[in-house]
Order: structure tokens, then C-alpha cells, then sequence
């Protein structure tokens, strides 16, 4: 398992991105958690398998239909193993 910290660039807030995000993490079983940041973008942590995170990654590059992604950034940070699920959480205040 591994652990990556998501920024999601674009027009990517107020057209149910999150809930985009959790159906696909849901779908490949990562766990973690993604929340509306103030200045515009979508944060996510996001734990699972290298394979599965890089799909979820490119599903995340597709987003809602109402989205317009200009940049998903994902870097690998250490593992925390602290989730169960994959959660959405409020703004980031």
C-alpha cells in the first residue's frame, strides 16, 4: 500500500467533484479523504496500490461532467495507514 497527497487544479468546486472522487476510490478500494481547499483546488489524500492509485489518478484528470481539470498533482508521502474508508470532508478553512 501507498500514500499520495492529490492537488486537483481547475474548475473543480460547486460540480460534485468529491462526490466524483469518493464513487472511483470507492470502486478501487482506496481509502482516505478529499476536501474543497479556499483557494479553488480539491485536496486528497488517497491510500491504496500504486496500480490502483494511477488509475484513480487518470479518472481523476477525467472528473464530472461539469468539471474542467487543468492540473492533478500527486506526490507520495509516508504512509499513515490511518483509514478505514474514503471520506469527504468540508472546506479546508
Amino acid at each position: 500500500m501507498h500514500q499520495f497527497r492529490i492537488l486537483v487544479t481547475g474548475n473543480v468546486q460547486g460540480v460534485s467533484y468529491r462526490r466524483f472522487a469518493k464513487t472511483w476510490a470507492d470502486n478501487m478500494g482506496i481509502k482516505g479523504w478529499c476536501r474543497n481547499l479556499d483557494d479553488g483546488r480539491v485536496e486528497i489524500v488517497a491510500e491504496g496500490s500504486k496500480e490502483n492509485i494511477d488509475r484513480f489518478g487518470e479518472k481523476l484528470k477525467e472528473g464530472p461532467l461539469l468539471s474542467k481539470v487543468s492540473d492533478v498533482d500527486i506526490k507520495h508521502e509516508p504512509k499513515t495507514s490511518q483509514f478505514s474508508s474514503f471520506k469527504i470532508k468540508g472546506r479546508n478553512i
